[in-house]
Formats: C-alpha cells, sequence, structure tokens
C-alpha cells in the first residue's frame, strides 16, 4: 500500500555533512511542505553532532560512518527512492542557501518525466562568488550545447528528478561533479530540463566545493564522451 503511495509522491532528498547548526531550522522549515515519510537526510559521515539531531528530530535517514562524498550520499538517497516506488526525488542542500519555501514550484512542475533545475540569478554582480560564477557559467555553457537544451545553472544542487530517469542512467562519480555528470547524462538521453527560479542566499558558510577540480573533472566527462 505504501509503495503504491509512493508512486506519486516526491521524496526530498538532504545530504549533510558537518550540517548541526542548520539541522533544527532545516526541519522545521522542511516540515511545511513535506510530511515525514517524504523527507531523508543523508548523513555522510559527519564529524559533528549531525547524526545525533537526526535521531533527535525523528528525521528518516540514511548513514555513512565515515565521509563519501556528496555524489555517493546522492546514490544511496535515489536507490532508496527507487526501491520505495517514489514518483521523483527532489534534493536540496542543507545549508539554507536553498530556501524550502521554494520547494511548492518544483512540485508545481513535476510530471514524473521532466528534471526541474532551480535556477539562480547568477548575472553577473550578484553575491555568486566569482570563482563559482566562472565555473558555473563554464560547465553551464557545454550542457547546454552538448543537450540541446538551455541549462542556465549547472550547478544548482536543488533539483527535482524523476526516479525513471535515475534508472537509466549509469552514475560513476561520487563527488561535487556528480551532479554535472547527471545533468549531462541527462541531456545526452533526451530528457527534458526545465528550470524554476529560486532565491539563494550567500551567508558566508564553509563551502566544501573546489570549483577547479568540479570544472576539470566534467571537462574531462565530456573528453571521453566525445572519443568514446
Amino acid at each position: 500500500m505504501e509503495a503504491e503511495l509512493n508512486r506519486h509522491a516526491v521524496l526530498v532528498v538532504v545530504p549533510s555533512y558537518n550540517a548541526a547548526e542548520y539541522i533544527s531550522e532545516l526541519a522545521i522549515r522542511l516540515r511545511q511542505y513535506v510530511c515525514d515519510s517524504n523527507l531523508l537526510f543523508v548523513n555522510d559521515g559527519s564529524k559533528d553532532n549531525t547524526l545525533e539531531l537526526l535521531k533527535e528530530h525523528n528525521l528518516n535517514h540514511i548513514s555513512f560512518s565515515q565521509n563519501k562524498g556528496k555524489g555517493a550520499a546522492l546514490k544511496a538517497a535515489f536507490e532508496y527512492a527507487i526501491e520505495n516506488n517514489y514518483r521523483s526525488v527532489l534534493t536540496i542542500d542543507v545549508d539554507l542557501q536553498h530556501l524550502p519555501e521554494d520547494i511548492p514550484k518544483f512540485f508545481a512542475l513535476d510530471n514524473g518525466k521532466r528534471l526541474i533545475m532551480g535556477t539562480r540569478d547568477i548575472s553577473i554582480g550578484t553575491d555568486m562568488p566569482f570563482q563559482r560564477w566562472l565555473t558555473n557559467n563554464v560547465t553551464s555553457l557545454i550542457i547546454s550545447i552538448f543537450s540541446t537544451q538551455r541549462v542556465r545553472d549547472s550547478q544548482s544542487g536543488y533539483r527535482l528528478i524523476p526516479t525513471e530517469l535515475l534508472k537509466s542512467l549509469r552514475l560513476k562519480t561520487i563527488g561535487y561533479d556528480f551532479e554535472s555528470e547527471m545533468l549531462f547524462k541527462s541531456g545526452v538521453v533526451g530528457c527534458e530540463i526545465v528550470e524554476v527560479p529560486i532565491a539563494t542566499i550567500y551567508d558566508g558558510s564553509t563551502s566544501y566545493i573546489d570549483p577547479v577540480k568540479v570544472t576539470l573533472r566534467f571537462i574531462r566527462q565530456i573528453w571521453k564522451r566525445i572519443w568514446a
């Protein structure tokens, strides 16, 4: 019965690494839009008390004993969504730079077939750090060319993915370039990619992304694809 209900539902996934300072507030805000059974945190080997807070707030979670990378955390959540027959997965970052209040925008466009990207304002002059801005524009341009669809914000982790699409993709990376690989391969298989505008807050929180390494890895993926 539960699997049948999930067939029309979205699993909201929150990869979490050393995120204790955000868990309590994020849980309150997420619960305004998502029931507990459709909410899944993945504790990626945090060294702080992230796991203890997930238990304290009775949040559904998967926990790694050691840090494996954001891609590995997402893969575990995707497997959970597929096993439990969810129609789609919505991924949101834990650090409150993605507003839970934007969730209804994704739900409104979800039909179980299209990939929905949360797109930030990344024009010059915004608060996005320059290194991130440059990385984002380079990867977005490459993805747009190869997928023949306009992608403005390829580095956004706020996205809704159909589980049927996830079943068809062979995703190999496990780090932060995992999300670029997913987007590129989605375009290659012809999945429709649509965008919704989202607000993003840069508040000085710690980023574990090395933009240069992520970009170089992504370009290497594209090179392999061309000459495969």
